[in-house]
């Protein structure tokens, strides 16, 4: 359940409008979803997500599908079921395959055991995975 209403098209500000008019410009489609419409109470919020978002979301040294795989572990790990649901979708939408899916939960939850595994146990990090343990080796 929402804790801030949802803002319609007709209930935007000039500066949300604005945001709302680039999403749909660089996603290719009218559908604004439902977290911009919740950030829309604050443009200047608004504006500075979408600006990271389009930043660190566009292609890269990463392909776009890596990118919202990556975006749902951490979204799983944080328990964000709106964003587990809205990165499923946009990387299924990328070419994520159902094999691909699997084993992205599989790591996900491969992960999350064996780190509260090490966390319980105390383990010391190895000397050899430290940034700087190739130039002691040397």
């Amino acid at each position: 359940m929402a804790t801030v209403k949802l803002l319609s098209d007709d209930e935007l500000s000039t500066e949300a409008r604005a945001v709302f008019d680039d999403i749909r410009k660089v996603r290719k489609s009218d559908f604004v979803n439902n977290f911009w419409r919740a950030l829309a109470h604050d443009p200047k919020t608004l504006r500075r997500t979408w600006e990271s978002i389009k930043e660190v979301m566009a292609p890269g040294a990463l392909d776009p599908k890596v990118k919202e795989m990556l975006y749902v572990a951490v979204s799983i790990a944080h328990g964000c079921s709106y964003c587990i649901h809205s990165h499923t979708a946009a990387a299924r939408a990328k070419g994520m395959t159902e094999a691909e899916y699997g084993e992205l939960l599989a790591i996900v939850g491969m992960a999350a055991e064996t780190n509260r595994l090490v966390t319980a146990l105390g383990v010391p990090v190895d000397e050899a995975f430290l940034v700087d343990a190739a130039d002691r080796q040397s």
